[in-house]
């Protein structure tokens, strides 16, 4: 008995795809018999016969000998973003229906994850990329896109409150913050000039706030003039979470800038309302001079929890932080010694009698007073022909006590939340910082806002908000690749004071820039640019006929683009 050849066998189904054996003709004496050695019904018909010709001794012809590629678009971007969303059921949070509107918005969304343009310039990309083919929407033109965002801003409230109760419970911690960008142009009624948080001097603004689950995922978006005070953002949401969102018992965090004296006397009549947030310096000035806070009692631990008659039914929670006691020391310093060195310009001025006047010498002084923010610790002396200043080493003294010294106040009983898990909860703001970092630099690029109508911008802003909650679990499921620290839940056991630290292994990423496997480890923009490496190509067979059809070849992933796929294929809504 000895073995003739292999060969492909491929057996038909009736209705099945055929069966792909791989056989072997052994002869018995006079006798021929098959043997099957494998199964190969997983492969392609085309791979089958590529084997076939191998077994055959064929020659393979290389694929560009006889196939051309007619046209090539980014794939594997698109692919990753849209798989995140399938995860998310984020179809379904825009509206039930499939209609054009919901497509173009989830294309817009995916855009400003992928590759932030403007409405024009972007209806101009559909064949760059794979976006429109698969949702569907190539060829939609601005005008086709300004609808999805008049439809999208009608669906606003539904979408917000399906994310509540995606992400939201009743007792739940909700994050609250409020950020502004600018515009270019003068005609939104939104446009104030107002607090630049881009140092945009002179250019009109508008405000968003933005509230997030304890951990970061958006929630919701709130839009505002641009000349609006923090704190009276602040009320309307909890009006918001309790009666839009249903959640009779929440409690909110906000810092000390947001949560006034105003708005907790309106709080502590609100049933089912609790808050974290934060004293303003000159409170705390106060309770040192009472001797309330002494800093004899931060000698065994860095914080200590008090009561105090002004602030009744509160808990008070004083935190010293070594580290920020010491950068604030240097900033200040700094401070003082470049308004010094800017003052003495202007005394030399005066005494060159090339500046003159007391009003003209308070000007120039004003500036240097204003650029530097450190009036209250300089005396100045302003005359006619003269000027003078000095440093109030009384009044710098007296700060310094002050430095790292941080105190948290919050509704919440002791038996709910620790003094640590509050300090915690507080701390926990920069999540949302985080969120505005992301959505106003390279990776959503919110700003400048170049829209003129109200509900145009109030849309622009909600979309970079939907963008981010994509993006945000994207972040989550990749942190095995990223540079991100995997050991979210440790950091809640480390001292809640001292400043956050990487874990070990997060520091070895940071240190090796490898992960444990020896392969790099990314940013997010950085895996995401890796992803789009992979194209898809339309191929015609050379010679061909015109009425013959293209086939459609995709770039390989490797193997770490094909773990990104399988962490993302982990998400859940």
């Amino acid at each position: 008995m000895y073995s003739e050849d292999m060969y492909i066998d491929i057996v038909p189904n009736r209705k099945s795809p055929p069966a792909i054996l791989l056989r072997e003709s052994i002869r018995e004496g006079k006798k021929i018999v098959k043997r099957t050695i494998a199964n190969l019904s997983s492969l392609s018909l085309k791979q089958a016969q590529l084997i076939r010709q191998v077994l055959k001794g064929q020659s393979l012809v290389a694929p560009e000998a006889c196939f051309d590629i007619v046209n090539s678009k980014a794939h594997g971007g698109v692919d990753a973003v849209l798989l995140a969303m399938r995860k998310l059921g984020f179809n379904n949070l825009l509206g039930s229906r499939r209609c054009t509107e919901r497509d173009l918005v989830v294309a817009m969304v995916a855009s400003r994850i992928l590759h932030r343009e403007s409405k024009l310039a972007f209806s101009r990309s559909w064949e760059n990329s794979t976006l429109g083919e698969l949702l569907g929407t190539e060829g939609a033109s601005e005008d086709d896109l300004y609808a999805a965002m008049d439809w999208l801003y009608e669906r606003q409230d539904t979408i917000e409150k399906k994310l509540a109760k995606r992400h939201l419970s009743p007792g739940d911690h909700v994050l609250y913050d409020l950020s502004s960008s600018y515009f270019e142009g003068k005609q939104c009624p939104l446009g104030k000039r107002g607090y630049s948080r881009d140092q945009k001097k002179g250019k009109l603004q508008v405000n968003y706030g933005l509230l997030t689950d304890r951990r970061g995922c958006p929630i919701s978006l709130s839009v505002f003039p641009g000349n609006t005070a923090d704190a009276s953002t602040f009320l309307p949401q909890v009006e918001r979470i309790q009666h839009d969102f249903g959640l009779e018992s929440v409690v909110l965090v906000g810092d000390r800038g947001m949560i006034s004296e105003v708005q907790l006397n309106v709080l502590r009549e609100r049933p089912g309302v609790d808050w974290i947030t934060a004293l303003r310096s000159g409170a705390i000035r106060k309770l040192c001079d009472e001797k309330a806070i002494q800093l004899t009692l931060f000698d065994e631990r860095n914080l200590f929890e008090f009561t105090h008659a002004d602030f009744p039914g509160e808990r008070l929670i004083a935190c010293r932080n070594p580290e920020l006691a010491y950068h604030r020391s240097q900033t200040r310093s700094a401070l003082l010694e470049a308004s010094s060195a800017a003052l003495t310009k202007v005394r030399r001025m005066v005494n060159k009698g090339t500046l003159k006047g007391a009003a003209k010498i308070g000007v120039r002084t004003g500036r240097v007073i204003n650029q530097y923010k450190m009036a209250k610790h300089i005396k100045l002396d302003i005359a006619e022909a003269t000027f003078s200043f000095e440093m109030d080493t009384q009044s710098v003294s007296r700060e310094a006590e002050l430095d790292g010294i941080y105190v948290i106040r919050s509704s919440l009983k002791t038996h709910k939340r620790t003094a640590n898990d509050i300090v915690l909860d507080y701390k926990s703001l920069s999540q949302v910082e985080r969120a505005f970092r992301s959505i106003k630099t390279t990776d959503l690029e919110v700003r400048p806002i170049y829209h003129y109508g109200e509900n145009r911008v109030r849309t622009h802003l909600f979309i970079c908000m939907l963008s981010y909650y994509v993006k945000w679990h994207m972040m989550e499921a990749w942190r095995p690749l990223l540079f991100a620290d995997e050991a979210q839940d440790a950091k809640r056991m480390h001292d809640p004071v001292a400043p956050a630290t990487r874990s070990d292994h997060a520091q070895e990423k940071v240190c090796s820039k490898k992960l444990a496997d020896g392969s790099p480890a990314h940013s997010f923009q950085s895996l995401l640019s890796n992803l789009k490496s992979i194209v898809r190509n339309t191929c015609r067979r050379r010679d061909a006929e015109v009425s013959e059809p293209c086939f459609v070849m995709d770039t390989q992933p490797t193997e770490r683009q094909q773990k990104a796929y399988q962490l993302l294929k982990k998400i859940k809504a």
